[in-house]
């Protein structure tokens, strides 16, 4: 009787462990996964990282195929116009490495995650560096003062891959 009662403690306290550890996973920070992976975890919250390898702009949305240019491309970041906060140069993240966090969706049997804010996107030099506010900064299109108090201030130039494109 006593090794019986033993043996169903060590149960229960084994179940319990098992309970916290299963609590604490669900609580934690979204998994990092590569864009192969990603077509394992539809309706999760994962972050995934890849190279934009195409960038592809239209009236309403933007595509960053990521590893591959469309159609082989294994996962896609997608940016409605008007709807992210995104408002950066897409083209300026050509060719760089990018982290996408949000809940991976199934867009005609490929995965894809839709940018509904600029925190959601991390961007990479080569050397692993984040440098997103960098890449940010460097696609905001703020008229530049001339050197001359009599001048009249220079407009920026026409930008047709800037956020929002088109309203």
């Amino acid at each position: 009787m006593k090794t019986f009662l033993s043996i169903l403690i060590a149960a229960c306290a084994m179940n319990l462990c098992a309970a916290d550890t299963n609590a604490l996973a669900s609580g934690s920070a979204p998994l990092r996964i590569s864009t192969v992976d990603a077509a394992s975890h539809y309706d999760q919250e994962m972050i995934v990282t890849g190279r934009v390898a195409q960038v592809t702009i239209r009236p309403t949305v933007t595509f960053l195929n990521l590893d591959k240019p469309f159609p082989n491309s294994p996962f896609t970041v997608v940016i409605f116009h008007g709807y992210s906060s995104f408002y950066g140069d897409a083209n300026a993240l050509k060719g760089k490495s990018i982290e996408i966090k949000g809940k991976i969706k199934s867009y005609q049997d490929k995965p894809e995650i839709a940018l509904d804010n600029a925190n959601q996107l991390t961007v990479f030099d080569s050397k692993g560096v984040d440098i997103t506010s960098a890449i940010l900064q460097s696609t905001n299109h703020v008229p530049v003062m001339p050197q001359s108090t009599n001048a009249v201030p220079a407009l920026p130039a026409v930008q047709t891959n800037a956020f929002p494109e088109i309203m």
